[in-house]
Parts: structure tokens; C-alpha cells; sequence
């Protein structure tokens, strides 16, 4: 076989194997077939030319992890009620009494998936923006944040590890006060990490938990929505695959750009369990292609050695939130509901007809669940909470 053949095809494999990884991948879709890649392609440029989708931006940060990796965070501050707006003279004095009983605002930490960054947040950064104090922070090696030096070291990249770097970004960002902690996916499985070596740290500042589309182990068991065999063959090969490919970033990366049209399919059929807007697929499709392929290899095989679910019992008495989509193919929704039976205060929403990026496929469902979350929490350290936030939450039961 040509050298030239035999790479571009391991390019495309890659880039499958890639998207697979990350949240999306599995067979392209009848219209990609039919419709010519120049008009995809002129579609493609379209919708990110317009697409608002990821340009929401907050105060700029930076922590340093153990290794000296640089993780970039944005802060969104909440804005001073109405109450507090006003004049001295116009404030009640009941108001400036609750207001000294109160304790300090909560802030909500939200950490991404794999092969995603800060911007997957963007329908939950919207809807919050300016009722709660928020951070969204890039995990190291993806979006604004520093390629690991670890893993430029060659060293293995961790969960463990993943974990203390989000305590690096909590001692940074947010110095005092209670802490609400969200988590997709790949984040989920960092707040579980983060949970079980700072235990600490939980029971004197957390105050409550999300886990959205997440795993606490047994992920070598999922199927990817394959037969048994392919599977099987999957688990078996993508390692050594991926370790190839991301030793040949460049030729890589060049096949996956050249390609990106074919694997949109992919990317539709693991991200959603529905029919989504095409600029929120477009989205999604941006997301994933910013990761290199050797932060994918290097990432990849961290997820078949976690296992959390003994952690989970140091957030066990939160208020907590476990969601997932029940068409979820790469942390099936089945998952979730092992998380929420260790977390008997947690409250369990399967979101019927959702895939794995459930926070861009039904955010307003999301929204509204995170902002009950984010209510209960504040009500339990006595923190202010927003009207704006309880009207939110109200949207649960409507």
C-alpha cells in the first residue's frame, strides 16, 4: 500500500477514533453522502460566521497546577441586587438586616468534557450570567490553558491529576466561601477525583454537586452503541491507534481538517439523541476539532482506569443534581442513575430522547435543573439568592 494511502487512512481512522473519544462518533449520515462536500463545506464557514455559540467571555485568570501547567479561567460576577443598587436612604432596614445575616454568595465552578472546553457551557453561562458568581475553567491541554507539562514530559495524563488541578483553579478563583460544583462528563469525573483527595476541602466549602453526563467507573464495559465484537475491537485497538496517530500530529491534523465535512454525521449521532439546531451541531463540531489528536491519545486512556464510585461518599448529605440523556452512548444514562443511588439526597433526571451533550441539546432544561440546584444550595449555607435564580429553577415544574 502507498505510504500516501496508508496514512491518509490512518488519519481517518484517528479522526473517528478521535471524535468517538470525545463525544461523538459512529457512521456518517445519508445527506453528507449526497450533498457535494463544496456546499457542506460553504455551510460549514456559514454557520461559524454567525453562530453567537461560544463567544461569551468573563474576567481572565490563570492557576498553576502542581506541574507549573497554566489553566486559564474566566470569572462571571453576579450583579449586586436592585435592593443594593439603590441609595442608602432607599434601602428598608430589614433588607440591610438580612442582608448582614446572610452568609457569602456561592460560586459555581462548572468543569467540561473531554476534547471540549469552557465554551460547551455557553446555554448555562447565558442563562446565569449576572444572577450568580460563576468560573468556567479550560482543563489543561484543552482550550486556553496550557499543554500539560507533564504530559509534554511524557508523562501519563490522569483524572487523579485532572482533580488536583481543579483545586489549583478553586484556591485561585475562588478563595472563600461556599462552592457549588459542576461537572460534564470528563469534568464530572474530575469533581469526583477532586472529592476524594480533598475531603477536607468538601466538607468546609462545598455545597453542593452536579454530574451531568458523567461515569464513576466501568467505562472499558461501554459498547459505544456497537455489536459485542466491534466493541471489543474498539477497546483493543483505539489505544495503540491513537499513540501512532498522535506521534504524527502534523499529517494528522492536516487529514482531519481535509476530512471534517464526512465526520459531522459522526459527531451528530454520539453528541445528541435529536435532531439539534445545525449551528448547535456546528458548535459541537468546533469544539471537538480544536483538540490536537495527541491530547486525545494522551487523555484516552485515563477514562478505562477510573474508577470514583467509593468517592462519591464524601458528597453523600449535598444537595446534588445527577442528569443525563437517555440516548447517551458514550456514559450511558444507566451511569447516572449508579451515581444518584450513592447520592440518595441527589436528584435524578433522565432527560428522555437526549444524547451526551444533553447541556446544548435541552438547556433549558439544564438551566432550570442547575438553577434549583444552585437555589437549594445558597438556601443551605443561608447565601443570597437572586430572585432572578428562583425564577429559573421555577421553570423545572413547568
Amino acid at each position: 500500500m502507498p505510504e500516501g494511502v496508508k496514512w491518509e487512512r490512518a488519519g481517518l481512522v484517528g479522526a473517528a477514533i478521535g471524535v468517538v473519544a470525545a463525544g461523538a462518533a459512529a457512521g456518517v449520515a445519508i445527506e453528507r453522502v449526497t450533498v457535494g462536500r463544496g456546499m457542506r463545506r460553504r455551510a460549514r464557514l456559514a454557520l461559524d460566521a454567525t453562530g453567537p455559540y461560544g463567544t461569551l467571555r468573563g474576567r481572565a485568570g490563570t492557576a498553576v497546577a502542581e506541574d507549573g501547567t497554566e489553566l486559564y479561567f474566566e470569572t462571571d460576577d453576579a450583579d449586586p441586587p436592585e435592593a443594593e443598587q439603590a441609595p442608602a436612604a432607599r434601602r428598608s432596614r430589614n433588607w440591610l438586616r438580612r442582608r448582614a445575616e446572610a452568609g457569602p454568595p456561592v460560586t459555581v465552578v462548572f468543569s467540561h468534557g473531554y476534547c471540549l472546553t469552557q465554551d460547551s457551557w455557553h446555554f448555562q453561562r447565558a442563562a446565569l450570567r449576572g444572577t450568580v458568581r460563576a468560573v468556567y475553567w479550560d482543563q489543561r491541554s484543552h482550550g486556553r490553558s496550557e499543554r500539560g507539562r507533564d504530559q509534554v514530559a511524557g508523562r501519563p495524563a490522569t483524572i487523579d491529576q485532572l482533580g488536583r488541578d481543579l483545586k489549583a483553579v478553586l484556591d485561585a478563583a475562588v478563595p472563600e466561601g461556599p462552592v457549588v460544583l459542576v461537572g460534564h462528563s470528563m469534568g464530572g469525573m474530575t469533581v469526583m477525583a477532586f472529592a476524594d483527595q480533598f475531603p477536607e476541602y468538601v466538607a468546609e466549602r462545598v455545597a453542593g454537586v452536579a454530574f451531568v453526563s458523567t461515569s464513576a467507573g466501568k467505562l472499558a464495559a461501554v459498547t459505544l452503541g456497537l455489536p459485542a465484537a466491534g466493541a471489543r475491537a474498539f477497546r483493543a485497538l483505539a489505544p495503540g491507534v491513537l499513540r501512532m496517530l498522535g506521534s504524527q500530529v502534523d499529517l494528522v491534523e492536516r487529514t482531519r481538517r481535509a476530512t471534517a465535512d464526512l465526520f459531522a454525521g459522526i459527531i451528530k449521532k454520539y453528541s445528541f439523541g435529536s435532531d439539534v439546531d445545525p449551528a448547535v451541531g456546528r458548535f459541537a463540531e468546533r469544539l471537538i476539532e480544536s483538540t490536537p489528536i495527541d491530547v486525545v491519545a494522551e487523555f484516552y486512556p485515563a477514562f478505562t482506569e477510573h474508577e470514583k464510585g467509593d468517592a462519591l461518599s464524601v458528597l453523600d448529605g449535598l444537595p446534588g443534581l445527577v442528569l443525563a440523556g437517555d440516548k447517551d452512548l458514550l456514559t450511558p444514562s444507566a451511569h447516572s442513575t449508579e451515581i444518584a443511588e450513592k447520592l440518595p439526597d441527589a436528584e435524578l433526571v433522565i432527560v428522555e430522547g437526549a444524547g451526551h451533550l444533553v447541556l446544548m441539546e435541552r438547556p433549558e432544561l439544564v438551566n432550570a435543573a442547575l438553577a434549583l440546584l444552585i437555589a437549594q444550595a445558597a438556601d443551605g449555607v443561608r447565601s443570597p439568592v437572586p430572585q432572578a435564580l428562583r425564577e429559573l429553577a421555577g421553570a423545572v415544574d413547568a
